[in-house]
């Protein structure tokens, strides 16, 4: 797996722990080992425009998934046109994390921010393998899964 991270935050971060948790992610949903993922850190002022941008929504957020085949011209959010040719499956997209939000996040709930920004960086590579959480059923299936590769991750994490 290619996975690179490029932290233009200005905060500290783990950049090895999220390749590291990544790599993880990406192997247990089996994605070819050729894949390419780029993780994005912003700050709350990038994070804000990217949002306003993409989203439609004011302020910053914590993460946004952009898969590849949605940066393509000519597919209207997203959407594969008919005749399309197929996207690169190498090529997944990209995940940007927010560390001073996830920060703010992890105070609330209780936890580190190390752990937010796992959770979060799971949770935008989930986006890039397609799964949503919009509807009840899909929330359901995200989340579980989400929290199935967090706990295998917890695991790993504890052997190294």
């Amino acid at each position: 797996m290619s996975i690179e991270v490029n932290n233009e935050s200005g905060a500290e971060v783990d950049e090895g722990l999220i390749v590291a948790l990544a790599g993880h992610v990406l192997e247990r949903m089996g994605i070819n080992p050729l894949a390419e993922l780029s993780i994005l850190v912003v700050d709350e002022e990038a994070m804000a425009v990217l949002h306003e941008q993409w989203m439609g929504e004011p302020g910053p957020t914590d993460v946004l998934a952009f898969p590849m085949d949605e940066l393509r011209p000519g597919a209207g959010a997203g959407a594969r046109q008919e005749g399309d040719a197929p996207a690169d499956p190498a090529l997944l997209g990209d995940v940007v994390l927010c560390p001073q939000v996830a920060a703010k996040q992890a105070a609330e709930a209780g936890h580190s921010t190390e752990a937010e920004l796992e959770m979060l960086c799971t949770h935008g590579i989930l986006h890039l393998l397609g799964y949503d959480h919009a509807e009840p059923e899909e929330h359901k299936e995200m989340f579980g899964l989400q929290g199935e590769l967090l706990e295998s991750w917890q695991e790993v994490r504890t052997q190294r």
